[in-house]
């Protein structure tokens, strides 16, 4: 059983950067797909990046060259570097961890799908004031 423990959230100006960090507990995290979500009350939760096994990585457009998502095998530790922040970011910002093969077909193409993660943090909250 995997755990997951977000940190690094905060209260920012826009244009301002943060860097999210999630550090996992148990074993294999170097085989599973890792990915950030961000959820603000109301809506559903969004994909945001994603990293696999061998370092490629997806973005959501909305973040493209502002955001850039990491991870180091050895300190079991995921990533997610936010620059350029701008309100419309406020979110809680959530580590996720999945294993199937959806997951990597639907991060080819873009595309995340909360459903299919197995493991999840309790979230850090991001707030961006204009």
């Amino acid at each position: 059983q995997m755990q997951l423990v977000e940190s690094g959230g905060g209260s920012v100006q826009a244009g301002g950067s943060l860097r999210l960090s999630c550090a996992a507990s148990g074993s294999d995290f170097d085989r599973y797909y890792m990915a950030w979500f961000r959820q603000v009350p109301g809506k559903d939760r969004e994909g945001v990046a994603g990293i696999d096994w061998d370092g490629s990585t997806t973005y959501a457009d909305s973040v493209k060259g502002r955001f850039t998502i990491s991870k180091d095998n050895g300190k079991t530790t995921l990533y997610l570097q936010l620059n350029s922040l701008q309100p419309e970011d406020t979110a809680m910002y959530y580590c996720a961890a999945g294993a199937c093969g959806g997951i990597r077909a639907k991060a080819a193409a873009g595309t995340f799908t909360a459903a299919e993660y197995k493991h999840w943090g309790q979230g850090t909250q991001v707030t961006v004031s204009s």
